[in-house]
């Protein structure tokens, strides 16, 4: 009898409807008045400028998340910490507009709650690291199986408004040339108020 283990997986933590109908209407009336900061990259993409959680909705939403981030920190670190939302900011993508492969930096988890409903050609596409340690040659062509172990990349599954997921901020991710109407979406950055190894402790703000 063989046994197939996956060693060091990587947490992905989606949670439906965390935000309510009218906070999710809220946030998607800022979007649509501040999100004027171009995309270098995509013409069809704007975003709001970062900002703390402050108040209003993005408090409301931030308070919403928060033991979402505690939850999903316990799977990287093993350890119930406090979490910080370090920032926010709304993103507008048209018909015709992408988000390039990218990650964030300085941070631990990153997110995005969606206030729109996707189209299928514009979900979040998370994709494996260029490089590492996999195997020089491949094995891409018409008779292989796409698997969770030789997949190079991973589609979300179809979104909501309202929903929330979470993920290592290393992971690189892009969103595909939006081929439906306008995506609306909350992203942030957050860090764990400190991290302890064996007494030579960082802390973060």
């Amino acid at each position: 009898m063989s046994q197939v283990i996956g060693l060091f997986p990587t947490p992905f933590m989606r949670s439906e409807k965390l935000l309510g109908a009218g906070l999710v209407a809220a946030l998607v009336a800022e979007a649509e008045a501040f999100a004027s900061r171009g995309n270098h990259r995509s013409a069809a993409l704007t975003h709001t400028e970062p900002v703390a959680p402050g108040s209003g909705a993005f408090a409301e939403a931030s308070a919403l998340i928060a033991p979402r981030l505690v939850e999903f920190g316990m799977l990287l670190f093993g350890e119930s910490l406090p979490w910080a939302i370090k920032e926010l900011w709304l993103n507008v993508l048209e018909n015709g507009g992408h988000q390039a492969v990218h990650n964030h930096a300085n941070s631990f988890v990153s997110g995005v709650v969606y206030l729109s409903r996707p189209h299928e050609s514009a979900h979040t596409v998370f994709l494996k690291g260029l490089g590492g340690r996999d195997f020089v040659f491949g094995n891409s062509n018409a008779r292989t199986t796409q698997g969770p172990f030789n997949a190079d990349k991973w589609i979300t599954p179809p979104a909501e408004p309202g929903d929330l997921v979470l993920f290592p901020s290393y992971l690189l991710h892009e969103v595909p040339v939006n081929q439906g109407g306008r995506r609306i979406s909350l992203a942030f950055n957050a860090v764990p108020q400190r991290l302890d190894s064996w007494g030579y402790a960082t802390s973060f703000s």
